[in-house]
C-alpha cells in the first residue's frame, strides 16, 4: 500500500565509490555538490518569492504562513552569515506580527511561533527593545486553557518549543526555567520510567511488519511515510528513547524505519517537510548524526538530489505551495541544512 503514495526509488543504495561524488571520508560535502545545492537554493528562493505574492496575507503561522518564511531566512542567515537574509527575515516577521491568530499558543500553528522568531530576529538586529517586547508577549501566552492537548502542533509541547527556541538562540536563560516548568516539563526519573518509557514501548508495539507505524491508534493501513504520519516522525522518538534508556531495540527499530523511508520515501505528495521528500530526508540526517554511518548521509544526499529536480517528478502541488511545512520554503531549508550535515535539525521540531 505504501507504494501507492510514493514514486519508485531509482537510486542505488550506499556504496563508498558512489558516495565520493557527494562527500569525502570525513563527511564533508564536495565542492561540486555544495555548488549544486547553493545554485538550487538561489533558484528556488527566487521562485518562492514570486509565488509568495499570492500567499494568504493573514496567515501568521510558522507552519504555512509568514513566520515560517521568516524562520527560513533566519536559518539562511545562520548558514551563510549574509546580513541581507536577516533583513528579509525582519520583513516577514513584521508581516507575521501584524496578523496573529489570538487563538492558538503553539510554535507551528499559533502565536508563539511568530513571537519567538521575531524575538530572535530583533535580537540579532540589535533591537533589544522590540525583542524584549516579543518575549513579554510570548510569556503572557502561558495562561493555557486547561483543555489544551499536550502535543506539538496545537498543544503544550508547541508552546514549550517556542520558549526553548528563544533560549537556544539567546544562548542564555532568557526565558526563566521557572516559567518553562509551569506547563509541567520537569520529569522525574520515576515518571520517566513509569510513564514515559511504557508509552514509548506502546508506540513500538504498534509497528507494522514493514517497519512503518500507523498514523493513529486502530488504523491498520500501512500507507503513510510522512514526518506527520509514520516512520519518518517516529524515528526521533526512537532515537531519543535510545539515548535516554540505552536499549538497543530502540535503535534497531529506528534503523528499520530508515529502510522503509529509503524504499518508499520519495513521495507523490511533493518535496516538503510535513509530508514530502525533504522531511523524510531529515530522518537520515538524524541517524547519521547518531551513528556516524555514512550510509545515512549518502541517503540524505540522494533525497536532496531528488529535490534538486524540484517539480519534475509529477508530484502533487501542495495547498500552500511556497510555505515552510507544506511547500518550497521547507525544501530550501533542508537543502541549506544539508550543507553542514552535523548541524542539521528538523525545523520547529528538533533543538
Amino acid at each position: 500500500m505504501m507504494a501507492q503514495r510514493a514514486l519508485p526509488n531509482p537510486y542505488a543504495d550506499y556504496d563508498k565509490s558512489l558516495a565520493t561524488g557527494y562527500f569525502d571520508t570525513a563527511g564533508r560535502l564536495t565542492p561540486e555538490f555544495t555548488q549544486r545545492l547553493n545554485n538550487k537554493i538561489r533558484e528556488l528562493l527566487q521562485q518562492m518569492e514570486r509565488g509568495l505574492r499570492s500567499a494568504d496575507p493573514q496567515d501568521c503561522t510558522a507552519y504555512t504562513g509568514w513566520a515560517g518564511i521568516a524562520l527560513l531566512y533566519l536559518h539562511l542567515y545562520d548558514v551563510y552569515g549574509d546580513p541581507a537574509y536577516l533583513q528579509v527575515a525582519h520583513e516577514y516577521v513584521k508581516k507575521s506580527l501584524s496578523c496573529l491568530t489570538r487563538r492558538s499558543i503553539t510554535f507551528l500553528c499559533g502565536d508563539a511561533g511568530p513571537l519567538a522568531v521575531a524575538a530572535v530576529v530583533y535580537h540579532k538586529l540589535q533591537n533589544q527593545k522590540q525583542s524584549e517586547d516579543c518575549i513579554t508577549r510570548l510569556l503572557h501566552l502561558h495562561k493555557l486553557d486547561p483543555r489544551v492537548p499536550d502535543e506539538l502542533l496545537y498543544g503544550r509541547m508547541g508552546y514549550l518549543y517556542a520558549l526553548i527556541f528563544v533560549n537556544r538562540h539567546f544562548r542564555d536563560e532568557k526565558i526563566p526555567q521557572s516559567h518553562i516548568q509551569q506547563p509541567g516539563l520537569g520529569v522525574s526519573q520515576v515518571k520517566l520510567h513509569n510513564t514515559v518509557k511504557p508509552s514509548v514501548d506502546y508506540v513500538c508495539q504498534l509497528k507494522f511488519p514493514s517497519g512503518n507505524y500507523p498514523p493513529c491508534i486502530n488504523d491498520t493501513r500501512d500507507l503513510l511515510i510522512h514526518w506527520c504520519h509514520g516512520a519518518p516522525g517516529v524515528v526521533y522518538m526512537l532515537i531519543q528513547a535510545y539515548k535516554v534508556f540505552g536499549e538497543q531495540q530502540y535503535l534497531n527499530d529506528a534503523l528499520q524505519c530508515a529502510e522503509v523511508i529509503w524504499q518508499h520515501g520519495l513521495l507523490k505528495k511533493g518535496y516538503g517537510l510535513c509530508h514530502g521528500t525533504a522531511g523524510n530526508a531529515y530522518s537520515f540526517l538524524a541517524l547519521y548524526n547518531l551513528t556516524q554511518n555514512m550510509k545515512y548521509l549518502y541517503r540524505a544526499c540522494k533525497f536532496a538530489e531528488w529535490c534538486l529536480s524540484y517539480g519534475q517528478h509529477g508530484c502533487r502541488t501542495p495547498d500552500t505551495p511556497f510555505s515552510l511545512f507544506e511547500g518550497m520554503a521547507g525544501t530550501i531549508y533542508f537543502l541549506a541544512d544539508l550543507l553542514v550535515p552535523t548541524k542539521a535539525k528538523f525545523p520547529a521540531f528538533e533543538l
